[in-house]
């Protein structure tokens, strides 16, 4: 891992770099949280926790601008999308506020037998590792920070290392809420980190879990970590999601919703879908639409207004989705629709005829690169579907509501979305099975994961 630095991707300029934390103020930070935990989890009142996350969601609207602007130049999102960026976060934070409460009251168990009472009281764990991705730097904090916050563990937060500034950002919403609300100013803390440090927060005593948002090389390294010393982890890794197309009432609007859900933030989102798998009566008009769709959006300048595509989000994940492109290509793939990169604008690209043979048919590709697949049965659809090493998320288009179900069980991802594109949500669970990795973020069983759920049984 290299240093903390912003570099534009759509102009390769070092904006600004950032130290890396020391390894004496590494020590302090963990110590400053695992402080602030005694305090945090119980002393404060559920009802105070959740006023301090209700004052991060305003912070976040309050600057919403200035926010949305430090991620275009971070990480090449078009400035439409890391407004709504910055506006779900917000209301990330805001849901836990406004449900937090309820979902940590005590539950209570029925008794088989005997006399008294029993139930369930959920409370932090301790200190908690966030270790986030580049591709929504406000949004994946949310659902990590906001429901543990208030569950009442502690957050150190390492942030990608081209994303220090928003990382810098965020630190400076919660700074601002922990003061006003008189908490300790261990309840999060930013730390830029490397991996040996990482490393060495996984074995520190005081951490008790580990969140991981990544590549399944983070993911497999951290697990293992973790695993040697006995810490819980939550994984959020790739994915390689089918969209499945059976029948429509509306080719036109089921195209404009495949384009979209491949072209959210520059196509570099683990649920975007990816594949694209048709029924053969539908497979000719579906490909010459989507690919002429598909195309019309060519990368752009991420500030300008109207722009759908940005840069890809640095010089390494250019040099990534090129090599790849051109190696399914080699290995036999159809190419429908490509362009040649300028910088790290990469423009649309669509392949065919991807072959179990091919490196493409397994790997995910993290960009504007759309793969289309012909089928002649539900049945093979949903066979192609599950053969990927990944189960994230998925997309099925029918008008048979008893098939949208039938083919929902049959598909092995975390997430199903029925005739639906783009429609995560708060009080919706996230995350996937395979190696898409394991847990759930976002809606209740957010604050299920790092909870300790502790029996209190009464005579």
């Amino acid at each position: 891992m290299g240093h903390y630095a912003v570099i534009d991707p759509a102009t390769g300029e070092t904006v600004r770099e950032y130290p890396t934390i020391t390894a004496e103020e590494l020590d302090a930070a963990a110590a400053s949280a695992h402080a602030a935990y005694a305090e945090w989890s119980r002393t404060v009142s559920v009802d105070a926790r959740t006023a301090l996350i209700r004052r991060v969601a305003e912070l976040h609207t309050e600057r919403r601008d200035a926010l949305a602007r430090i991620v275009v130049r971070e990480m090449g999102k078009p400035l439409e999308q890391a407004l709504g960026e910055v506006d779900f976060a917000a209301a990330i934070y805001e849901y836990y506020a406004d449900n937090g409460a309820a979902f940590l009251a005590d539950e209570p168990i029925e008794l088989s037998e005997g006399d008294g009472s029993a139930f369930v009281r959920r409370s932090g764990l301790g200190v908690l590792l966030g270790i986030m991705p580049w591709n929504f730097p406000y949004y994946q904090v949310a659902r990590f920070a906001g429901p543990n916050i208030v569950v009442g563990n502690t957050i150190l937060l390492k942030h990608a290392p081209q994303c220090p500034e928003s990382a810098a950002a965020i630190a400076e919403i919660f700074d601002t809420a922990i003061a006003e609300a008189g908490a300790h100013t261990g309840v999060y803390v930013n730390i830029y980190a490397d991996n040996d440090q990482v490393a060495t927060l996984i074995a520190d005593p005081r951490v008790q879990g580990i969140s991981v948002t990544g590549s399944e090389r983070a993911g497999a390294a951290v697990a293992e970590l973790a695993g040697k010393n006995l810490k819980k982890v939550v994984l959020e890794l790739g994915g390689s999601d089918p969209f499945i197309l059976l029948s429509t009432d509306d080719l036109d609007a089921a195209v404009q919703d495949a384009v979209n859900a491949r072209l959210d933030n520059n196509g570099q989102s683990c649920n975007a879908a990816k594949r694209f798998i048709v029924l053969d009566d539908l497979y000719e008009e579906f490909a010459s639409k989507f690919t002429a769709a598909f195309t019309e959006a060519q990368p752009a300048d991420p500030f300008a207004e109207g722009t759908l595509l940005g840069p890809l989000s640095s010089a390494a994940a250019t040099e990534r989705l090129t090599e790849q492109l051109g190696r399914a290509v080699v290995q036999g793939a159809t190419v429908l629709a490509s362009g040649e990169p300028r910088g790290n604008f990469f423009p649309p690209a669509v392949l065919a005829d991807v072959t179990p043979t091919m490196d493409a048919y397994r790997e995910e590709f993290f960009g504007p690169v759309a793969a289309l697949y012909r089928v002649s049965s539900e049945a093979e659809a949903v066979r192609l579907a599950n053969d990927t090493p990944f189960g994230l998320g998925s997309y099925v288009y029918t008008t048979d509501p008893e098939q949208a179900l039938r083919v929902a069980d049959g598909i092995d991802a975390g997430m199903v979305w029925v005739n639906l594109v783009l429609g995560d949500a708060a009080e919706l669970p996230f995350g996937g099975v395979k190696r898409s990795g394991s847990g759930r973020e976002m809606g209740r069983f957010a604050l299920e994961e790092f909870a300790n759920k502790k029996l209190i049984r009464i005579a």
